[in-house]
């Protein structure tokens, strides 16, 4: 489309131009314009005199966006799925992307969409709260390979900290969003939450993202995204009440359900640190106990008997 644009402005615009407008190498390019002319039967000419390309006859307008049912069908569905972060940063972007999407659709479509929005929805009880210009310098930075200078604060601390990163991807994890970058001041890999992130510069460095870098093989063994050195056999037994809900779940590649009978169930995974597991066992209230390995056991102890004490404490209060 902005091909289309400029050209259609009278720019006669080349290849290297467009590369350089559209922040993308020239052969995109000219996999675009072969698209155009011989995809979309559109009227493309080149113009030696003016080193440039142009329509050698008038083009009402671009051609519309072919789709079908099923891709509309999926379309909806991305969209009810995006309505999460209605009220966020992520709003306004969301709703132009959307806007430019609808209007290169075909004008007419025999298809109920309003009997559609009323049968998918989708809802989050807690939204991310992120700051729209943070986020969009680490996506940026993270497509570029830009180093970026950021002050960040770590949970608990109350004021931030500057480090120098390499930021290698940016994920979206049961909701929440997650920078992985390298840690020019810890050296190694380390995880960001973008909400943390207080302040934001670009060194004017570049950096290389190594080839080994995986997000699979770096969650691989890590329960949510906290991954660790250490290989753990975690059990988990959940009472009858809460173990169809277990059951429901793929909680961990790893994982095996393990039937105990009285309708009970027992929950196995290899991981490779404990934080996150732990708080989450906490979350069933007392309806699910840590069975393996003893360092998990002493944890829940030791978190159940402050969260007893502090409970106690807020009972007594007048």
């Amino acid at each position: 489309m902005r091909i289309h644009q400029a050209i259609q402005a009278g720019d006669y615009p080349n290849a290297t131009s467009l590369a350089a407008r559209l922040e993308v190498s020239v052969k995109s390019i000219h996999r675009d314009l072969e698209f155009m002319r011989d995809r979309l039967q559109l009227p493309l000419q080149y113009e030696e005199i003016r080193h440039g390309w142009f329509y050698s006859e008038d083009v009402a307008s671009f051609p519309t966006l072919q789709i079908s049912e099923g891709e509309l069908f999926a379309l909806l569905v991305a969209e009810k799925a995006l309505q999460q972060y209605r009220g966020t940063n992520f709003e306004k972007p969301l709703l132009s992307a959307f806007k430019k999407m609808a209007a290169s659709l075909p004008d007419t479509i025999s298809l109920n969409l309003a009997d559609w929005g009323d049968t998918i929805s989708f809802r989050t009880s807690a939204e991310p709260l992120l700051n729209l210009e943070v986020f969009d310098a680490l996506a940026r930075a993270t497509t570029r390979q830009e180093q970026l200078r950021i002050r960040y604060r770590k949970p608990g601390s109350p004021a931030g900290e500057e480090r120098v990163i390499d930021p290698y991807h940016l994920a979206n994890i049961n909701g929440e969003w997650y920078l992985f970058a390298y840690d020019h001041l810890r050296k190694a890999l380390r995880t960001f939450v973008p909400a943390r992130i207080q302040q934001f510069e670009r060194t004017g460095k570049k950096f290389l993202r190594p080839a080994r870098f995986s997000l699979e093989s770096r969650l691989k063994n890590s329960f949510n995204v906290h991954s660790g050195d250490g290989d753990y056999a975690v059990a988990v037994r959940f009472s009858d009440r809460v173990a169809d809900f277990v059951r429901e779940k793929k909680w961990h590649p790893s994982q095996q359900l393990i039937e105990i009978g009285d309708g009970q169930v027992e929950l196995r995974m290899t991981l490779s640190s404990l934080g996150e597991v732990e708080r989450w066992i906490l979350s069933w209230g007392g309806e699910a106990v840590a069975l393996h390995p003893p360092e998990l056991r002493e944890r829940l102890l030791s978190a159940s008997a402050r969260l007893r004490q502090r409970q106690a404490a807020v009972a007594a209060a007048p």
